[in-house]
C-alpha cells in the first residue's frame, strides 16, 4: 500500500454534533439542506473529503463525552480514545455552505505539514494528527478539569467553569493556517435567523450553477 493510501486510511472524519442548539431552538443536526439533514450531509461531506471512516461527537446522535463539560474537546478527546486514529478530520454540523474540496484541501496540506490545520480565524473545522504535543495536552488539561470540578472546590462551580477550548489546544501543536477560497464556506449557523440567510445563500448558488 502506498504512503498516500496509508494516509487516507488513517483520518478518521468526525462530525460535531454534541451542542445543545438551544439558541436554534432544534438540534441543528436535523436541519434540511436540500432535502438532506446537516447531520447526514457532514456526514457526506466528510467521505468526500477522503475520511476512511466517519463518526459523530454527541450522546444524542453518536459517541457520548467521556468527561462533561469540556464542550467541543470532550468530543475530539472521547473519539480519541475509542478509536485511537492517527488523524481526525473534525467537522460541526451547522456549516451548510461548507463544499468538500475545501476539506479535502485542510486535510491535505495538514497531512504534508504533519501539523493540525484550520482556517483563518476559525478553528473548525480542523484537520488534527494525534501525536505527542495532542496527547499531551489531553492529559494535562484532563487533569486540570478534574481539579476545577472537584465536589469541594465551591468556587469553581459558583463560577461555572468551562472545559478548555479548542484554542487552547491549537496555541500548545504545531499548526497551519489556511484562507478559504470562499469566505461563505465558513458560515455557521446558531440561530433561525442565521439558518434563513444560509438558505439564501444556498439559493443564490442553485442559480449560479443552473
Amino acid at each position: 500500500m502506498s504512503n498516500e493510501n496509508l494516509l487516507f486510511q488513517s483520518c478518521l472524519g468526525v462530525v460535531l454534533a454534541g451542542g445543545k442548539s438551544s439558541r436554534m431552538g432544534q438540534y441543528k443536526a436535523h436541519l434540511q439542506r436540500n432535502q438532506q439533514d446537516m447531520l447526514s450531509y457532514s456526514k457526506t461531506l466528510l467521505k468526500d473529503a477522503g475520511s476512511s471512516q466517519v463518526v459523530v461527537s454527541g450522546d444524542v446522535h453518536g459517541i457520548a463525552d467521556i468527561v462533561s463539560n469540556m464542550g467541543p474537546l470532550g468530543g475530539i478527546q472521547s473519539i480519541i480514545n475509542q478509536f485511537k486514529p492517527k488523524a481526525l478530520l473534525i467537522l460541526p454540523v451547522d456549516l451548510p455552505l461548507m463544499p468538500a474540496d475545501e476539506l479535502t484541501k485542510l486535510k491535505k496540506i495538514g497531512e504534508l505539514s504533519q501539523s493540525a490545520c484550520f482556517f483563518t480565524d476559525n478553528y473548525l473545522p480542523l484537520y488534527l494528527p494525534v501525536n505527542a504535543f495532542v496527547e499531551q495536552f489531553f492529559q494535562q488539561s484532563l487533569v486540570q478539569h478534574n481539579i476545577a470540578h472537584k465536589p469541594d472546590n465551591k468556587s469553581s462551580s459558583k463560577r461555572g467553569l468551562s472545559g478548555p477550548s479548542v484554542r487552547s489546544l491549537i496555541n500548545q501543536i504545531p499548526h497551519k493556517v489556511i484562507q478559504a477560497k470562499n469566505s461563505n464556506s465558513l458560515f455557521n449557523t446558531n440561530t433561525p435567523e442565521q439558518w434563513q440567510q444560509a438558505q439564501h445563500l444556498l439559493s443564490l448558488q442553485r442559480k449560479t450553477h443552473v
